[in-house]
């Protein structure tokens, strides 16, 4: 993970610190904002669900818009990193008639995988209904968590990473980075030219089967409403979005071990469904990827693998990554953009074959519009070679 991560981490907490602190000065003054649950997207099977959230106080951000100013959407973004929590809040937790009381931790985070009395009977999104407990929360709005059934018999589910992935965000540039997230808000931030095509033909594969897609991220909860309503207004699929609390007193580590965990989780889950694996070249997700290959024989189908400007040295290493993969019986095709990876899943059957013409139109109309790059914030001249390797 590049080095500027752990420095963006250092320059947020003194920012949340120093807003804390002026937080509660103000405290003496005025009244507290309320506190209200936002519930994330999660998963789960006809017996159990997983319930996942936070509760903090409403700081009254509203819905993006792109006439939205820089300045707007900086203190929007300073609200989300500001985000007061009630540390220890307790949910109540209801779906069909299964209920059960959670108890969240000192930074507002709720988790946990929540028995079901009776299967879901229907494939798809299902409604947790979320309330606060206690006198003090008397009125207080409730929430929902979308948990997301999968079909009864997906051809394969999808694993994508989000920054620099799906969604452009510089993560080797701290400077453009650093703007993306402070100065830009979900109607302003751009996918990469031709994912939103190839995530739907991925999702529907050969019969519509409803393929799901799990977002996993190691951008901060507080980012959550600005990944859900990107995904929306470039009508890419939804999907569980797992994310990661940025414990922002201690910098930035533990990417690696954060992600392997959380789609570890997903596998076994489903622990006869095979996996398509979605990332970048610019982290370690080559390296997560061969690593889950290795621990899941036979689940993976494919690891695709966007290179993102990758310098001579680390395109050599996800070479020797690539012997890995197809040594454990699977593919890993690192390429330039998303029209290679798509043509690569409609060779072996995964999409139609149909759909490299929508995909193909998608990225066209992507790069002539505001994206005029397939790899933001890279230097064009320092690139590495595309690296096809299969079975």
């Amino acid at each position: 993970m590049p080095e500027w991560t752990h420095e963006l981490g250092e320059l947020a907490a003194g920012m949340v610190d120093r807003l804390r602190r002026a937080g509660n000065r103000l405290e003496r003054l005025i009244d507290r904002d309320p506190y209200h649950i936002v519930g994330y997207r999660g998963y789960g099977s006809g017996t159990r669900v997983l319930v996942h959230g936070r509760v903090l106080e409403d700081e009254g951000i509203r819905p993006a818009d792109p006439a939205h100013s820089d300045w707007r959407n900086l203190m929007d973004a300073l609200r989300r990193l500001e985000s007061d929590p009630l540390p220890f809040a307790r949910v109540r937790a209801s779906i069909g008639r299964s209920t059960r009381e959670l108890v969240a931790d000192e930074e507002g985070f709720f988790r946990e995988w929540m028995p079901l009395a009776e299967p879901l009977a229907e494939d798809g999104w299902h409604p947790v209904r979320l309330a606060l407990v206690g006198a003090d929360h008397a009125g207080a709005p409730e929430a929902t968590a979308p948990v997301l059934r999968p079909p009864a018999a997906p051809a394969f589910g999808v694993v994508s990473d989000m920054d620099d992935t799906v969604l452009q965000s510089s993560v080797t540039s701290f400077i453009r980075a650093a703007r993306m997230v402070l100065l830009e808000n979900a109607r302003t931030r751009l996918p990469f030219p031709g994912v939103a095509a190839f995530y739907r033909a991925l999702h529907g594969g050969l019969e519509g089967r409803g393929n799901p897609i799990f977002y996993v991220s190691s951008s901060p909860w507080n980012l959550y409403d600005v990944i859900a309503d990107f995904l929306e207004l470039q009508r890419i699929p939804a999907g569980p979005l797992l994310l990661r609390d940025w414990d922002l007193g201690r910098s930035l580590k533990g990417h690696g071990e954060h992600k392997q965990r959380l789609i570890a989780e997903v596998f076994d889950a489903y622990p006869t469904l095979p996996f398509i694996l979605v990332g970048d070249s610019t982290q370690e997700d080559p390296e997560i990827y061969a690593d889950l290959v290795r621990r899941y024989p036979g689940r993976v189908l494919a690891v695709y693998v966007r290179n993102v400007g990758a310098h001579p040295e680390r395109s050599a290493a996800i070479r020797e990554l690539t012997k890995v993969v197809v040594d454990a019986g699977s593919s890993m095709v690192m390429a330039d953009d998303t029209l290679a990876a798509a043509r690569h899943a409609a060779e072996h059957g995964w999409i139609p074959s149909e759909a490299l013409g929508e995909i193909g139109a998608d990225k066209r109309d992507d790069v002539s519009g505001p994206a005029k790059v397939d790899a933001p914030g890279v230097d064009p001249t320092v690139t590495g070679p595309t690296v096809v390797v299969e079975e």
